[in-house]
């Protein structure tokens, strides 16, 4: 029986993609290990969003290599797809496989027979030791890609954080982007925008439930596009309306939506059943018009305020958190205060904040007026501080506050005397007393302690649960 290893890197739809994966070699007769040391195969899933993401992945592989020198690498994911060369030239990498080919790693890693371990080391001059699969030359790795625009499946299965487990699994339901942000490489190593069938998602979300987990986040890189590559065509809200009442999951929380498919109807389903998070992450990048037509998104900053207003008036306790790139070329003075400002102006509720990384092959890594990078982390510094102010301003509006709470498995979000949970608009309350995770508390919020909030101790559960089951595809 092979014995791998997944080595993940990136976003939500990368997870996914390793979950799926882990899945299809498990029920191939593959056996899991901990960790990179000890797998015959180890996968490494790359991501390629940023030039940081890059050199991760390939630290990571030589480092692999280094403490495993017989383990056949497959590398795989976003990097793979856009620069497999680069890839193929490290040791130890004997695939290097593009999301155009990546359900076929399963029959790849079947096929690598484990080697036979070499003897430890090898004299070398001056009588050091060296191991000797440094001294035998390496097979060239083998590179499997392909136009991923010709790519029509979707990688799914539910990411539920191996041994440690997650208390809220994670099912992507849609993948790749048909947009063509000028900064962005996504579309060029995901492909087009496609979906996972409706029926495949209910059947998903009852299995799910039925081993007991209550909330389930849906994930995908553009959820606002799904269903329309479907045929009847699908719309996302339609999509939720049929999981509301097809499927017996407490909660739901959307992972991302874009400003543009922000709805008054998604809002006020959102507002219409507790059955959904009240959680909007809608992705922003800037506050300033000029840089947001440079960055050819779709909207302009007052579209998006508008839609942020009226979330607010709706759900006055919903998180609203955005993602912002600092830094992008040409991006000047008034165009970093104008996204200072426009951000000060909302009730955001939390931020992510990416320094701008020039990705080979899109508009903007030829555009002139690349910022130096004192610039951009001196933009960066100031963006957080103000993401930290607002956060801890959403914090301490809920003290005194009763919320329903799920609790965490303790792993998760470790505190000594107290077991971590969260809520509906996504704050992180540390619960008092070992609880098990998986069960819904209602609590009232004492105290602030860090970037978390402390409850009072609850006289007891809300509902009766036990620790989630794992799924019979990925025993």
């Amino acid at each position: 029986m092979a014995t791998f290893y997944i080595e993940q890197f990136g976003c939500r739809a990368t997870q996914a993609d390793a979950a799926a994966l882990e899945r299809q070699l498990r029920e191939q007769g593959c056996r899991a290990v901990a960790d990179a040391a000890s797998a015959a195969v180890v996968i490494v899933n790359t991501c390629t969003v940023t030039a940081a993401a890059d050199a991760q992945a390939r630290d990571a592989i030589r480092s692999i290599h280094r403490r495993n020198p017989a383990a056949r690498i497959i590398v795989t994911g976003c990097y793979a797809q856009r620069a497999p060369e680069d890839l193929a030239a490290l040791p130890g990498v004997h695939w290097v496989v593009g999301n155009s080919h990546k359900p076929e790693i399963p029959r790849l890693a079947a096929g690598l027979a484990p080697a036979p371990q070499p003897p430890a080391a090898a004299p070398a001059s001056g009588g050091a030791f060296l191991p000797l699969a440094q001294l035998l030359p390496q097979r060239p790795a083998q590179i499997l890609t392909g136009n991923i625009f010709d790519e029509s499946r979707v990688l799914a299965a539910p990411v539920l954080g191996g041994e440690a487990g997650h208390t809220r699994p994670i099912l992507k339901i849609q993948d790749g982007c048909n947009s063509r942000c000028s900064f962005c490489v996504i579309p060029f190593v995901r492909g087009r925008s496609r979906s996972l069938p409706p029926a495949a998602i209910l059947d998903e979300l009852c299995n799910l439930a039925a081993a007991g987990y209550r909330e389930v986040v849906l994930s995908g890189i553009d959820l606002g596009a799904y269903g329309r590559d479907l045929s009847p065509r699908v719309e996302f809200l339609a999509l939720l309306r049929q999981i509301l009442a097809a499927t017996p999951v407490e909660r739901l929380r959307v992972s991302s939506i874009e400003p543009l498919d922000v709805t008054e109807e998604l809002i006020a389903l959102v507002a219409s059943t507790p059955r959904l998070a009240q959680h909007f992450h809608i992705p922003l990048q800037s506050g300033s018009d000029r840089i947001l037509a440079a960055m050819h998104r779709w909207y302009r900053a007052e579209h998006y305020a508008m839609r942020v207003q009226r979330i607010h008036e709706r759900l006055p306790h919903a998180a609203l958190g955005a993602d912002l790139i600092t830094g992008f070329p040409g991006e000047s003075d008034d165009d970093h205060a104008a996204t200072l400002a426009f951000l000060r102006a909302l009730p955001f509720t939390y931020l992510h904040v990416f320094s701008y990384s020039p990705r080979p092959g899109t508009p903007a890594a030829a555009l002139p007026g690349q910022l130096p990078a004192a610039v951009i982390k001196r933009r960066a510094r100031e963006l957080r501080a103000l993401a930290a102010e607002k956060a801890a301003a959403f914090r301490r509006a809920h003290l005194g506050r009763e919320l329903r709470v799920l609790t965490l498995n303790r792993a998760e979000d470790a505190a000594p005397g107290a077991t971590p949970a969260i809520s509906s608009n996504y704050l992180r309350v540390r619960v008092p007393g070992a609880w098990p995770s998986n069960l819904w508390l209602d609590v009232r919020i004492a105290a602030e302690e860090g970037n978390c909030l402390l409850a009072e101790s609850p006289a007891a559960p809300t509902l009766a649960a036990a620790a989630p089951a794992p799924l019979p595809a990925q025993l």
